[in-house]
């Protein structure tokens, strides 16, 4: 990527080791009035370039549109604007579509700004996993990655690992645990409470085992959140594989949508693209859903 970027004279790189050194980067950034800002990097780093993108207020409020690199352990966000595979190969058509006219590749994109009583500013970001999802997530962190093996591999170890503790109930300390109960409102669509496998909650299009996007009258952030029961889980399985997801309702999966949802619970946690984020009794997480942002999506 160094070497790209050194041999092409309309990129200006700048390289940067720490989270908390992207202030002073977006500052640099912003002097040479770029058409495109493009962030390489996974969904933790877009994540913090988000936040300081749409708080630091080095653009003056007009933020170019912005591009991912897949180059992270998780690329959700890039995959949802159509940029997959190689890097390089990715940003060499960034370029070509930044010289020859943005045009139909701008497409708009909430946020989810999130806040939880601790944060001094909302922290922005696309992709939220929560109860379940987030301990599954934690797991593959802290007890698969560190094995050094593929993504794709730790991605199915972990799989293995959650069926195992959860559809056949083997206990081990070396397994998933338990989730915790958690509660979580909607504005103008009630509540839900329980124990969840899975809880997300997104702004990006496209959702994960092809739920339709639904009525954005509703609000903006999809939310989904699958009962921990094993039966909740096949119907789960076996909606995405033939595509009925969202098509009718499921008993266990509950499908919803909102500008604001609060997320309450006994030491429950969650993950906004890869920062994590603690729900506990008496202080909830918020979320809410941006105006809109400007993204470069490759396919037009």
């Amino acid at each position: 990527m160094r070497s790209f970027c050194a041999n092409n004279p309309d990129i200006f790189h700048y390289e940067v080791e720490h989270a908390d050194q992207i202030g002073r980067a977006l500052q640099t950034i912003a002097r040479v009035d770029p058409a495109v800002i493009v962030i390489n990097g996974g969904d933790g780093t877009v994540q913090a370039a988000l936040t300081e993108l749409y708080q630091g207020e080095h653009f003056c409020g007009r933020v170019p549109p912005i591009a991912v690199l897949p180059n992270g352990k998780t690329n959700l966000i890039a995959l949802d604007l159509g940029i997959h595979g190689d890097p390089i190969k990715a940003l060499e058509r960034i370029v070509e579509i930044a010289k020859s006219g943005l045009g139909d590749h701008v497409v708009q994109r909430e946020l989810i700004a999130l806040t939880d009583g601790q944060t001094t500013r909302p922290v922005l970001g696309m992709f939220l996993g929560g109860a379940g999802l987030a301990d599954y997530i934690l797991y593959c962190r802290d007890k698969i990655y560190p094995l050094g093996l593929s993504n794709g591999f730790s991605h199915f170890l972990t799989a293995l690992a959650v069926l195992a503790s959860l559809v056949f109930g083997i206990r081990a300390r070396f397994l998933p645990q338990s989730s915790h109960p958690v509660s979580i409102s909607l504005m103008r669509e009630g509540q839900l409470a329980g124990r969840f496998s899975v809880l997300i909650v997104t702004t990006l299009e496209r959702l994960l085992l092809g739920v339709d996007p639904g009525d954005s009258r509703r609000g903006n952030m999809k939310l989904m959140a699958v009962d921990q029961s094993v039966s909740a889980l096949l119907r789960l399985v076996w909606a995405s594989v033939f595509g009925r997801m969202g098509k009718q309702q499921m008993q266990g999966i509950h499908l919803e949508q909102g500008d604001t949802i609060r997320i309450e619970g006994a030491q429950s946690s969650v993950i906004l693209d890869g920062e994590i984020f603690r729900a506990s009794e008496g202080k909830p997480i918020l979320l809410r859903s941006t105006e809109p942002v400007p993204f470069l999506r490759l396919a037009a």
